[in-house]
């Protein structure tokens, strides 16, 4: 389970920085300060822990769970943020302040990542000064973000594929996130009960009423708009 949370951990570093890349560079380099300090004030919290006391805390079930529900809440945001950017219908230019709010979501798990990153550069190195190692921290992450979240931008300069790329990339996070964070414990008793097949056709008649309903109603409004006749 250490390798797939150094796997979450890259890979929301890397989603992070596809969002910034969307952003303004003095936006960036804003949320930048913050990170920094944020750095620098959890320093003595962190110092105060060991390495069984952090491994506890966060094989502790209640604390695995509220991490697996900001991850599902984060994910839900980042991908509302890509279809909002994507689709430019009449719908979503009415909703701007939920566009405003998608657009300035910068993605609050990179918080608890240096938090958890900082603690693993002390523990890292013993022997330094755990304020001078808190400030190192503060400082590449001040200068080095800004500078990283241009890097999405340069490599990929076409907006639709950064986004899609997020998109990927979050709903990859959503799946080691919930992986990451399983307890192993069981929350409810199994119960064993013969198959509904009613039920179960009843649910597919449902599904399928409603997306051919929704697929036909997409399509009049995109022909009412484009000023299509049916033929």
């Amino acid at each position: 389970m250490t390798y797939v949370s150094q796997i979450l951990i890259m890979f929301v570093w890397i989603n992070s920085l596809l969002k910034l890349s969307f952003w303004k560079l003095w936006q960036v380099c804003l949320f930048a300060a913050l990170c920094a300090a944020f750095v620098v004030i959890t320093c003595p919290w962190v110092t105060g822990l060991s390495k069984t006391q952090l491994a506890g805390w966060l094989a502790t079930p209640a604390v695995m769970r509220d991490v697996a529900v900001w991850i599902t809440l984060e994910t839900t945001l980042c991908v509302a943020f890509c279809f909002a950017e994507l689709r430019a219908d009449g719908l979503l230019k009415r909703a701007t302040w939920r566009m405003a709010l998608a657009r300035a979501y910068p993605g609050l798990l990179i918080f608890p990542v240096l938090l958890y990153s900082q603690a693993r550069l002390i523990f890292a190195m013993p022997g330094t000064g755990f304020a001078t190692l808190s400030y190192s921290l503060a400082a590449v992450v001040l200068v080095g973000l800004p500078l990283l979240s241009r890097l999405p931008a340069w490599i990929a300069p076409e907006k639709e594929f950064r986004l899609e790329l997020h998109f990927l990339v979050s709903l990859f996070v959503c799946g080691i996130g919930l992986i990451a964070t399983a307890s192993g414990s069981v929350t409810y008793q199994p119960v064993h009960e013969p198959v509904n097949i009613r039920a179960i056709a009843l649910s597919a008649a449902l599904f399928a009423a409603f997306f051919v309903a929704g697929a036909a109603w997409n399509k009049i409004k995109w022909n009412i708009k484009k000023g299509n006749t049916w033929k």
